[in-house]
């Protein structure tokens, strides 16, 4: 059975924020709680892990991950790979393979040039990096996984698609070709940053307009921040097949 179990649902600032008094930062639900944005998929004994968020650490503790046979990074924004260097115990005897665009590998190695020297530090993570494109599958593993093209504003990212289920996140708008290949899916994640509109995220009216068009099975939200709201009483908002994610959520897909 495959699985995919949420490791962070919240924005770059996290829920709660720094500084922030608002009610929802103050909330006694643990589901008004969120890490930056990571996700494990589970495939029988193989592990993959999609970014790696500055909480990562925390989060692979209250996981329990013990290995991970592959990285996918969607984009260089450090609210996706500031966890890089937690990675290490995770690649002591062999380097951990990273997917990802070229221009976002470059950004791995200038912003840990020390994983990638010619004679490396004893200790240091080991990464053997693959550059990927959209919409030109990759194996890991017997897994097979197709990169589609979103953007961030006027940033080209990527998202997910495996078997029959997608992972989108930071999406603003996607070109029809992404849509094409988004026909005929099980589960949706994709991201609801809030209410109100903001210059590189979908906000929760943007996000039920893109599931309705692609009528998955179900569509989980993700990467929101505390303007969404409580997610006890927002939840009651949305369609049937809709959902909001949570930290520590396992889902079958």
């Amino acid at each position: 059975m495959a699985q995919i179990e949420f490791l962070g649902t919240g924005t770059s600032t996290g829920v709660p924020q720094p500084l922030c008094t608002c009610e929802v930062c103050r909330s006694n639900d643990p589901r008004d709680k969120r890490l930056r944005c990571s996700a494990i998929l589970k495939y029988d004994n193989t592990r993959i892990l999609i970014d790696c968020s500055p909480d990562f650490r925390y989060q692979a503790m209250r996981a329990g991950i013990e290995h991970i046979d592959a990285l996918l990074l969607t984009h260089a924004h450090t609210d996706h790979m500031g966890g890089l260097d937690d990675l290490r115990p995770y690649c002591t005897y062999d380097p951990l393979p990273i997917y990802a665009e070229e221009r976002v590998l470059n950004d791995v190695r200038t912003r840990l040039p020390y994983c990638f020297m010619q004679n490396p530090y004893p200790g240091i993570p080991r990464f053997d990096t693959h550059a990927i494109a959209p919409y030109e599958t990759f194996t890991v593993k017997g897994v097979e996984i197709l990169p589609l093209r979103v953007m961030h504003y006027n940033l080209p990212i990527v998202g997910f698609r495996i078997g029959n289920m997608a992972y989108i996140t930071d999406c603003l708008t996607m070109p029809e070709e992404t849509y094409e290949q988004l026909q005929g899916l099980d589960t949706l994640i994709i991201n609801a940053l809030r209410h109100t509109d903001h210059i590189s995220h979908q906000t929760l009216a943007s996000a039920l307009s893109v599931i309705e068009r692609l009528a998955p099975k179900q569509a989980y939200l993700i990467h929101m921040s505390h303007d969404m709201g409580f997610h006890a009483e927002v939840s009651k908002q949305l369609p049937e097949n809709v959902k909001f994610a949570y930290d520590g959520l396992v889902l079958d897909i």
